[in-house]
């Protein structure tokens, strides 16, 4: 009873997203899954279609040195993902001859690829039936199948039971029904001042019918950034980023006052392979 409005509703009012289209291919889906990780679509926009313009193709990205691809990743967060996603086209160039791979298990085996991305990239571009649980969808199932306001904050066996019973039974109907549901989290059902009106299953939904009853549990807490290690080690990559050829110790000083701080964050870039510390005290992306 959910499946044909949710389907019917995305039809409508999916936005045309460059990930979404057929010219995209598998590499562009991949690309699109790593960069939208806990950032939003305008964010990843204008990076993804540089990215693709540079590297069409994943043997494309493995020919660069990962600092490259820490340099391209620019602002959008988390740079540990530009290192994933390096790593990734690296094995897909080395095992499967510089094709994505459609099989789920060959997808879950390339390095920095979990469950959720390998049933994202097997359903969005190759059309498979897998339980896509992003937290948009979380939501979505949380607020129309169980009553709830929010998921918990880690996926839960019993969520992917439920997400698994959900599923339509045809493939092709099954991966429009995760890109829908998904849509329909990030549009309407939103974790803030949700638009009930505009939900096409708002009829059916178990949150709502209930009177919505407010969340129960420790209180959700927003992200902080101002202030943090994650803030410093932007400021050091941006750093590094922009410069051409190595960089010295004074000019990363320069970035923070607390020098325990940016030690600590410093430490923590090299320690993830985000910087390669030189013998003279210099620093650069990584070459390998």
């Amino acid at each position: 009873s959910l499946h044909t409005p949710v389907i019917g509703w995305f039809e409508q009012h999916a936005r045309d997203l460059p990930w979404r289209r057929p010219e995209a291919g598998a590499w562009g889906v991949m690309v699109s899954e790593f960069m939208l990780q806990q950032t939003p679509v305008s964010r990843v926009l204008p990076v993804y279609e540089q990215w693709l313009a540079r590297w069409p193709r994943p043997a494309d990205l493995a020919a660069e040195a990962p600092g490259e691809a820490v340099r391209a990743w620019g602002r959008l967060g988390y740079p540990r993902r530009a290192l994933r996603l390096h790593g990734a086209a690296q094995a897909i160039t080395e095992r499967h001859g510089g094709d994505v791979p459609s099989e789920h298990a060959q997808l879950l085996a390339l390095p920095g690829i979990g469950e959720y991305t390998a049933a994202a990239v097997a359903s969005f571009a190759y059309g498979q039936r897998h339980a896509v649980l992003d937290t948009n969808v979380r939501r979505v199932f949380a607020r129309a199948a169980t009553g709830v306001q929010y998921p918990p904050n880690a996926t839960t066996a019993a969520e992917r039971k439920l997400a698994r019973a959900l599923l339509p039974d045809e493939d092709e109907r099954a991966a429009r029904w995760a890109a829908a549901t998904m849509e329909l989290g990030a549009l309407v059902c939103t974790a803030r001042n949700e638009d009930c009106d505009r939900c096409p299953i708002a009829s059916r939904c178990a949150w709502r019918l209930a009177g919505k009853p407010a969340h129960e549990g420790p209180p959700r807490k927003g992200q902080t950034y101002a202030g943090t290690d994650r803030q410093v080690r932007g400021r050091l990559l941006a750093v590094l980023r922009d410069a051409v050829n190595p960089v010295p110790q004074a000019a990363l000083d320069a970035v923070w006052e607390d020098p325990v701080q940016r030690a600590r964050a410093l430490d923590g870039l090299v320690a993830d392979g985000l910087v390669e510390p030189l013998a003279d005290g210099r620093y650069r992306l990584p070459l390998t």
